[in-house]
């Protein structure tokens, strides 16, 4: 079920500090977060973050597309390393077969 209209999207307030700090200063260093579960806002597009997940920080620059969108949906937590060696062999051997 998703959010309620009416109650708008969810930012964690830190995050919208963090962001208005940074518009006012010339740095322009990424913004740490571990809040996956925030929606993007506009106020963000052209920022750049570090997102955590939950074993290193994905760097990540918001752009207009972006807008809607929660932060954990750009810093997957799983990484897929391939089918086990067995099945890898099998597919070499069709392909062998075929030509």
């Amino acid at each position: 079920m998703t959010r309620s209209v009416w109650k708008g999207p969810f930012v964690e307030e830190s995050l919208i500090k963090k962001v208005d700090k940074q518009k006012k200063e010339t740095n322009k260093k990424p913004i740490k977060t571990w809040s996956r579960k925030s929606t993007i806002i506009p106020d963000f597009v052209g920022i750049s973050f570090l997102i955590y997940n939950g074993k290193k920080f994905i760097p990540l620059t918001v752009s207009e597309d972006m807008v809607g969108h929660k932060f954990g949906e750009f810093a997957p937590t799983r990484q897929f390393f391939g089918h086990t060696p067995a099945d890898k062999k099998a597919k070499e051997e069709d392909t062998k077969e075929k030509k």
